[in-house]
């Protein structure tokens, strides 16, 4: 008797052992579950490029849900989501990983990016490197991929000519929560006003708000013309997405599903920057049909005021020393 207990209790010993010598991947049984949150709605183009590119090229393995419009978690909230296990993916905004990793604010600068391309350069850098590296040593979540998603505009309801930064003064400019979104209106000028990106259209309608800055591929979509007057084309942000993942979901992976995984991402990505790119060359002459103006104002001086404006922030404090130059040289 006393012999056959010890040997259930060795075997035990010996089957608890080897689980736990095992990844967890290799643990793992049916359909693996992957949540993801969206602040665009369920008619953007993103989310059917999302559903259509990235969730069906997982495959069978997985069972992916979405959720769009911030019916999930709001605006700014994903990663603490993620880190907390209660979400797995999302395209984070770079704004919303500066609240945690400062130094992080060095790409969310208008006019640091020259255009998309530049972009994708740094990103496919060793400066993007090492600022994934921070984002999964400090965050614990993964970048899979950069998405370009459109050049942010100013879109104004007001008629009056905006030219130079000094034609913002006394302009309400919706700007997504946040101290560093904050700033970015602040430096362009204008007097930022936090609203989560769903309740943009009333706010402009109602008069609570004078303006917002998005590319305008979301300026169609979200049918913000609809109660505005202008498009000022400032090009302050070169405006991308953090399609992430959290760590700990991914070392639940194997070596294929996380290959799966990776690629899904890189489709989607290319996928969401072509159709930012077409949205670029089309929805200016949308945008005019629809009785909008739509004008360049001095590039210059923005850009001047704004860099001026952040060189003497506490941000640029945080910038890594040598990050700046390494960028501007790319």
């Amino acid at each position: 008797m006393n012999n056959r207990f010890t040997r259930r209790v060795l075997l035990g010993a010996v089957t608890a052992l080897c689980a736990a010598a095992l990844p967890q991947w290799a643990m793992a049984q049916g359909k693996i579950e992957l949540i993801y949150s969206d602040t665009v709605t369920e008619s953007d183009p993103r989310a059917a490029i999302l559903k259509d590119v990235f969730g069906k090229g997982l495959g069978a393995d997985f069972d992916f849900k979405p959720y769009f419009g911030a019916t999930l978690f709001k605006q700014g909230t994903e990663p603490v989501a993620m880190q907390r296990g209660n979400l797995h993916l999302a395209n984070l905004a770079a704004f919303d990983v500066q609240k945690q990793i400062p130094a992080w604010s060095i790409v969310t600068t208008p006019y640091v990016f020259r255009d998309h391309i530049h972009m994708k350069k740094v990103f496919d850098s060793d400066v993007g490197k090492e600022l994934f590296a921070m984002m999964e040593k400090q965050m614990g979540l993964k970048v899979l991929a950069v998405p370009y998603i459109g050049t942010r505009h100013l879109g104004l309801k007001p008629k009056k000519k905006v030219m130079t930064p000094a034609d913002l003064a006394g302009i309400k400019l919706r700007m997504p929560p946040g101290e560093g979104w904050q700033f970015v209106g602040t430096a362009m000028g204008a007097n930022p006003t936090p609203l989560a990106f769903t309740e943009v259209y009333t706010a402009l309608q109602t008069g609570a708000i004078d303006g917002q800055d998005n590319p305008m591929g979301a300026v169609k979509s979200m049918k913000f013309y609809e109660v505005s007057s202008q498009i000022v084309k400032t090009s302050h942000l070169i405006a991308n997405n953090l399609f992430a993942i959290s760590l700990s979901k991914w070392n639940t992976l194997s070596p294929a599903q996380q290959k799966t995984v990776q690629e899904a991402a890189d489709k989607f990505s290319a996928a969401v920057t072509a159709q930012a790119l077409k949205d670029d060359t089309e929805q200016e002459a949308f945008m005019k049909q629809q009785g909008l103006e739509v004008y360049t104002p001095d590039l210059a001086a923005f850009r001047k005021h704004v860099l001026d404006v952040y060189g003497k922030s506490k941000f640029a404090a945080d910038w890594p020393a040598g990050m700046l130059d390494r960028i501007n040289k790319l």
